[in-house]
This record gives C-alpha cells, structure tokens and sequence, in this order.
C-alpha cells in the first residue's frame, strides 16, 4: 500500500516511475526537499535573512535549470556510493513549486530584514511545514495546486 501513495504523490509531482525505478529511488526523491526544510528551518530559527534569501535562490534557480541543485549533488555523488540510479529530470510541478516557494521566501526574508519578526515566523513557519510535509510524505501542496489549474496529472515519462 506504501508504495502505491509514493507512487501516486510523485505522479501529482509529475513523475511517472516504473517499479523498478520506485523500488530503486523512490525515497531518494524526497533528497532535496529534506535539505531545503533542513536549511529553512535553520533560517527560520535563527531569523536569518542571509540562509532564507540563499535558499530562495537555490529554489527560483531551480525554475530554470533541468533539476534541482541538490539533485546534482546526488546523481554526481552519492548515487555511486548507494549504487542507485540519478534522479530524474525536473517536472514543470517541481519547477512551479519551487518558484512559488523562491518567491514566498524572497518575502519571508524581507520580514526578518526589516524586523517584522512575526510575520517571518509565521510566513518561514508555513514554509518550513509545506517542506516537511514533502519531504516525508512526498505530499507537494503547490504541485497540487498546478494540477489543478492546469488540469495535468502526469508530464514525465518513466
């Protein structure tokens, strides 16, 4: 049953993965998200302009490049040490979210920055909540969101 919600939370994301493929990297598809809410939540905890804006870059760099940043980290090293395959490409969800979570970050930055610490909290708090969620569930609300408006399921072929 697990591994047809990971299945069916990485379809909403936009990928489409065999069996095989599922059974091989499945888990390692959470790999940037468990960074991202790791640093977030660092930022967030120590109302740090500084870490919140770097990673808003590396979240909105990722609308533009084929994966995301941490994504090399894998499939250029520690996919040889596990023995496993690269992760794939990125899906126009993934591209969404992390726009949407680059530009949101921008904001909770400016928050911190300019002393309106609550609103940081609160802001890097929801933030800190969505990524956990993805990152341990591979549940991604913003890919839910595209889907919606954009009617589309499934955009990467396995």
């Amino acid at each position: 049953m697990a591994k047809n919600h990971t299945r069916k939370y990485l379809q909403i994301q936009g990928f489409n993965l065999d069996d095989d493929a599922l059974a091989e990297i499945g888990q390692w598809m959470r790999w940037p998200y468990v960074f991202c809410a790791s640093i977030l939540a660092v930022g967030v905890a120590l109302a740090s302009p500084g870490i919140i804006w770097t990673l808003s870059a590396i979240a909105i760099a990722t609308v533009f490049l084929p994966s995301h940043p941490f994504n090399y980290v894998y499939n250029y090293g520690v996919r040889h040490l596990t023995g496993t395959c690269p992760l794939p490409q990125g899906t126009v969800q993934g591209k969404f979210s992390c726009g949407v979570g680059g530009v949101w970050l921008v904001g909770t930055g400016a928050a911190f920055f300019t002393g309106a610490t609550t609103v940081g909290y609160v802001s890097g708090g929801v933030m800190v909540a969505m990524a956990t969620l993805v990152a341990t569930t591979h549940v991604c609300i913003p890919s839910m969101i595209y889907n919606a408006f954009f009617e589309r399921k499934q955009t990467q072929p396995a």
